[in-house]
């Protein structure tokens, strides 16, 4: 791996945690039924918050920015989504919604020099992604700047993931995985348990196909195991992504990413000491402690 691909794994520990605390946070959830949603699940506000930069797409438009879901979940989410809030409106709750949920992790987030610093570095290597191909990253970097630097950070951030996001689609795609088998493989070199990619919505049937599709060409033995060559299919993933998504880092320079590792410590500190992220990602990052 280049130095910058390896960079970018680490950023990704770094800033995936600070943007995932959305779709946990109280607040967002306040936000969230404000609008109107249904809060019982967290599903109608993270497809709401997730895809409005898309603007009202319909459910063909997620499913394939999204991927790993069900065709069935994103079909019972979207368009739905949309008669309930307007994209517009749901882009400002979200913004209040990250706004309400930072101040409670850090109380003085607003005023931090730390966090302002932050912020423009994000910016920086945001505005240096490349969006060919990138669909979701390049609806995220279409939207204004918030002129907070606590929201300027959190939007660097999430343009910054989903730019990651996008590449590892094209990764999976290149590799020959699709959805339910990118999860299935994803479970079986112990990433995860099963259960907990229960909410992407696959059915038993489901899974079970693309476990065996998976068999027929030697990735996961019959207990749905990773093989020796479906391990080596998985770690090429990681490399691909890892390589698809060194570009705004390589553009912010390394000294640059180790300053806004550093500048980022306390905000992801006070994430993980929160709880609100599950004990065990379905990402293959760890919550338990910060990583270096």
């Amino acid at each position: 791996m280049s130095e910058f691909s390896t960079l970018a794994r680490r950023m990704w520990h770094q800033i995936e945690p600070v943007h995932a605390a959305l779709y946990f946070a109280p607040e967002a959830f306040d936000e969230a039924r404000a609008l109107g949603y249904d809060v019982e699940s967290r599903w109608p506000s993270y497809f709401a918050w997730r895809a409005a930069p898309l603007g009202a797409a319909g459910a063909g438009l997620v499913g394939a920015a999204f991927y790993s879901f069900s065709p069935a979940t994103v079909a019972q989410h979207v368009p739905a989504v949309w008669s309930v809030a307007r994209p517009d409106q749901v882009l400002s709750a979200r913004l209040r919604a990250v706004d309400r949920t930072f101040r409670a992790l850090l109380p003085d987030v607003a005023e931090r020099d730390d966090v302002a610093e932050a912020a423009d570095l994000a910016r920086r290597a945001a505005e240096g992604v490349t969006v060919a191909g990138r669909p979701l990253a390049a609806a995220n970097l279409d939207l204004p700047w918030p002129r907070e630097p606590h929201l300027v950070l959190w939007q660097a951030y999430t343009v910054l993931r989903e730019h990651r996001g996008d590449g590892h689609l094209a990764a999976l795609l290149a590799a020959g995985l699709d959805g339910c088998e990118a999860l299935v493989s994803f479970a079986a070199i112990g990433a995860a348990p099963v259960a907990n990619f229960a909410g992407r919505g696959w059915t038993d049937d489901e899974w079970e196909a693309a476990r065996e599709r998976l068999a027929a060409r030697g990735l996961v033995d019959g207990d749905g195991v990773a093989t020796e060559a479906g391990r080596e299919l998985r770690d090429q993933v990681e490399r691909t992504t890892d390589e698809l998504a060194a570009g705004p880092w390589r553009a912010l320079g390394a000294d640059k990413a180790e300053r806004l590792a550093q500048l980022n410590l306390p905000l992801l500190g006070a994430v993980f000491e929160s709880g609100l992220l599950p004990a065990q990602s379905t990402l293959g990052i760890g919550t338990v402690n910060a990583p270096a």
